[in-house]
């Protein structure tokens, strides 16, 4: 169904799909980058159809060629060529000895054959050069421009050859080709080992990057390796196979994920790709600092108990709270993320913002918050008792909050913790509600109170108790935040609410787009750290 490829290719290209909202990227290179497919294709059949020829004569049997368009695609298209040509004998149903890497070009093995395609390609490739696809450079460029981090998977040995001859060298941040197949002992495509180890290399995790591919066994292994999003380039008229296979999208062209000027309004930057432009908007601003805790100064972990702060995180908000106000805006108790942060010229506000104090006697508790109590102690309760017998479940109780985590609960299990979060909130009378987040459900207290408003109550509260004094300078927050709970502040900062101060800029910290009213977008925690620390240097450079 034809119709079904081109319907994901606008759905995604034309409403708000943004390839530069993923931490990286990671492209194949023949039939994606460079236009080489061709070049391997006549090397194969080339290969095939003379030892077939001969086998045939030999054996007084009807020749029957390599089908370029049927055989290409099926069995050897981004394999290893020692496992493309087992591949493609196989379906010949033809057995060869393996053999030896060092075999010479033509010998009748595995190895033998797979290295006379070598040659063969070799050749092609000295001859007619390397064409490549514009576009998809092009895209490369932009993505890289964005600050995404890009790495070239191949299962060819020629890939560095191939690379240069085309002057593309610099283009990667990583690579992974058929001499790292060998050298490490990987299992080729469609097996998932050359996606996880570019990956690895890039320091990304699979489920934040997206995967590139023209080949069938690439894209299964994509999508083994647990790309959050694998795309399909069809070069071959293979849409629906490649759709099949796992491709969450299919495209004729990657200049069709380029963005127009009407998308590119909706892009979200990269915030230490942007830094420079930035710094420009900040240079004449004084600066007040707020951060969640986990997901943005530590990862997310398994257990929150967890979720420790590490001694280059602690050094850097030291640094930062030397130079400016910094508040943790946190969904922890308020002496939980203060025992966790232990620097005392902060400002803490747990509890999504019920909680506030700080240096100078700054403090605050929302002032009906303890009517709510007796609600969150009675679900609470219930829920322990309810989920006593599901392994992995984690009722965390906060003192206005209660968070039931899954994080490490089967699957099938995750649908009754919801139904007896829903029966806590129905129970309650309309005392409390329920909330979200990374692998938790969580009951606050049923009130017009959020990180949005504890953010517009703190920096008027900054104001008049003279902690932060405007002077000349406009007050400018910065909030950096992972979660949806985080989404209540980022709104605030672009409506500019409270007094003495204008519009703020978000700064969502997120592996994996997402809608967000945030600004910006940092990848982790360490790139967190690493923008906080070009805050903290005058001159704006990494130290």
């Amino acid at each position: 169904m034809p119709g079904f490829a081109m319907m994901q290719k606008a759905d995604s290209a034309k409403h708000g799909f943004n390839l530069a909202s993923f931490s990286a990227g990671v492209f194949d290179l023949d039939g994606v980058v460079t236009d080489t497919a061709n070049v391997h294709c006549a090397a194969w059949k080339q290969l095939f159809d003379d030892y077939l020829r001969s086998r045939a004569q030999a054996k007084g049997e009807r020749f029957e060629p390599f089908n370029a368009d049927v055989d290409y695609p099926r069995y050897v298209d981004g394999k290893p060529r020692y496992q493309g040509v087992e591949s493609f004998l196989a379906s010949r149903s033809i057995t060869l000895a393996y053999g030896s890497p060092d075999d010479p070009p033509g010998y009748e093995t595995v190895c033998g054959l797979g290295n006379l395609k070598d040659r063969l390609f070799g050749e092609r490739l000295k001859k007619d050069g390397v064409d490549v696809f514009d576009s998809s450079v092009a895209l490369i460029q932009h993505l890289r421009g964005a600050g995404l981090k890009i790495a070239l998977v191949s299962s060819s040995k020629n890939a560095a050859a191939v690379l240069e001859t085309a002057g593309l060298s610099q283009l990667f941040d990583a690579r992974v080709d058929g001499n790292d197949i060998e050298r490490r002992k990987l299992k080729g495509k469609p097996d998932p080992d050359i996606f996880l180890l570019a990956a690895n290399l890039l320091e990304v995790s699979p489920s934040g990057a997206f995967a590139v591919e023209d080949a069938l066994s690439g894209v299964e292994a994509a999508r083994a390796a647990g790309y959050a999003l694998v795309v399909g380039v069809d070069r071959a008229d293979q849409a629906n196979a490649l759709l099949e296979q796992g491709a969450d999208i299919v495209v004729d062209d990657l200049g069709e994920l380029m963005p127009d000027s009407a998308s590119s309004e909706s892009t979200l930057p990269n915030a230490l790709a942007c830094y420079e432009e930035i710094a420009h908007y900040l240079a004449d601003k004084r600066l007040v600092i707020f951060l969640d805790y986990d997901g943005t100064l530590t990862p997310i972990v398994d257990r929150p108990e967890l979720a420790v702060l590490s001694d280059d995180m602690r050094e850097t908000l030291r640094k930062v709270a030397e130079r400016f106000t910094v508040a943790i805006v946190s969904g922890r108790d308020r002496a939980d993320v203060e025992q966790l942060v232990a620097l005392d010229n902060l400002v803490y506000a747990g509890s999504h913002g019920f909680d506030i104090a700080g240096p100078g006697g700054l403090h605050m508790q929302q002032e009906r918050a303890e009517e709510f109590l007796p609600a969150l102690d009675r679900a609470e309760a219930e829920l322990k008792q309810e989920l006593n017998d599901i392994e992995g479940v984690i009722v965390e109780r906060k003192r206005y909050a209660i968070a039931v985590h899954y994080r490490l609960v089967a699957e099938e299990h995750i649908e009754a913790i919801e139904e007896a979060v829903e029966h806590a909130v129905e129970v309650s009378a309309s005392m409390l509600r329920r909330t979200g987040g990374k692998k938790i459900f969580e009951l606050r207290p049923a009130l017009s109170w959020d990180k949005g408003k504890a953010l517009s109550w703190l920096l008027d509260a900054l104001v008049h108790s003279g902690e932060v004094e405007p002077g000349d300078k406009d007050i400018l927050p910065l909030y950096f935040g992972d979660d949806e709970t985080d989404e209540d502040a980022f709104k605030v900062l672009r409506e500019g609410q409270g007094q003495g101060h204008e519009q703020g800029l978000g700064l969502l910290v997120a592996e994996a787009p997402q809608s967000t009213e945030a600004h910006y977008w940092l990848e982790d925690p360490q790139a967190v750290g690493r923008f906080l620390q070009r805050l903290c240097n005058a001159d704006g450079e990494l130290p």
